[in-house]
């Protein structure tokens, strides 16, 4: 019996297959615009992905990176919560969907699936791409004003990824505290910029008042240790590129780093990690440098040397966003 395709695979060739046939050129004039509104800091209440050449430049542009993110960030979620799947997912302004393949390939099995998104484009073309994986080839997908008077069925999961930004403060705070009523769990992923990182902790600071748990990254429930101002919280994802992705982008590497700043919170217990590695670590001769955010809550660097045996071996080949210790090492 042939292994089932990693979904990661399974959205790649989806994508190929969907934007055969749209030239570079009109790619990339859309994906200028793309990048414009995505780094931009005037919220809109009108859809940004206009038409279909808009969502197939979007799915092109930002789907990969959007996928790999959120799946970053579920795969923190999930080593906190390792006796926890979710039984139903509903996805807020999720486009064409990038956040729903990424649950499929954090958490076995099928599971109820609903997208909300305000741009029927998007929607359409998360459907067709979503034909080809069997797990979400049942989602719904629904049209809705993500705001105000949004409304979420009662849902285990919800995910919101790279969505804050496009809405007003008081957009986002009805969002998050529909999400908060409605769900078991709540993933929230944005741009691992300042502005990114200061939406998060907005959203952090509500579901914490609405009861949840921080599962990751942070190791705790408590005010963030970072001075507002001064620095940010983020992490980075590996995303590969396909030729089709590097020439509408214009880069010449197979890859690129997504840099994201997230949020997993639960209704349920969860077991956080002791620490985080919350800066790429430093390796010099015969020690590593660790920047860790703590269950204090502090912020503090530590040093791993071949004293420690095992520990530096560890260390060697900790990543950035890792938790710390590694679980071999916690038992």
């Amino acid at each position: 019996m042939n292994a089932p395709v990693p979904p990661a695979e399974t959205l790649r060739t989806a994508l190929a297959g969907l934007l055969d046939g749209l030239p570079p050129r009109q790619a990339a004039q859309a994906v200028d615009r793309l990048i414009a509104n995505y780094r931009g800091a005037t919220p809109t209440d009108a859809p940004i992905l206009r038409d279909r050449a808009d969502v197939a430049a979007y799915a092109a542009y930002r789907m990969p990176a959007t996928f790999e993110a959120v799946r970053s960030a579920l795969e923190e979620f999930a080593a906190a919560t390792p006796d926890w799947s979710p039984r139903s997912h509903v996805d807020v302004g999720g486009g064409t969907g990038a956040a729903t393949w990424a649950v499929t390939a954090t958490w076995d099995g099928t599971r109820p699936v609903t997208v909300l998104d305000w741009a029927e484009p998007a929607l359409a073309l998360g459907r067709e791409l979503a034909a080809a994986h069997p797990a979400l080839s049942a989602a719904t997908w629904q049209r809705a004003r993500i705001g105000s008077a949004l409304t979420i069925e009662s849902t285990d999961l919800v995910t919101v990824s790279y969505v804050l930004n496009e809405l007003t403060p008081a957009d986002r705070t009805a969002l998050v505290d529909a999400a908060a009523t409605a769900a078991q769990a709540v993933v929230i992923v944005e741009a691992g910029t300042p502005d990114g990182y200061a939406r998060v902790i907005g959203a952090r600071d509500r579901l914490v008042a609405a009861g949840f748990h921080v599962a990751a990254p942070c190791p705790h429930s408590a005010r963030c240790p970072i001075v507002p101002g001064e620095d940010w919280c983020h992490f980075a994802a590996r995303v590969s590129r396909s030729s089709l992705h590097r020439r509408i982008k214009g880069g010449s590497l197979a890859y690129e780093d997504e840099k994201f700043s997230y949020v997993a919170a639960t209704r349920f217990p969860a077991d956080p990690a002791p620490s985080r590695v919350v800066r790429k670590p430093q390796i010099r001769k015969g020690q590593v440098l660790l920047d860790l955010c703590e269950t204090e809550p502090s912020l503090r660097r530590t040093t791993i040397t071949k004293r420690h045996g095992d520990l530096y071996k560890a260390a060697r080949d900790a990543d950035w966003g890792d938790a710390w210790p590694p679980h071999s090492e916690q038992r």
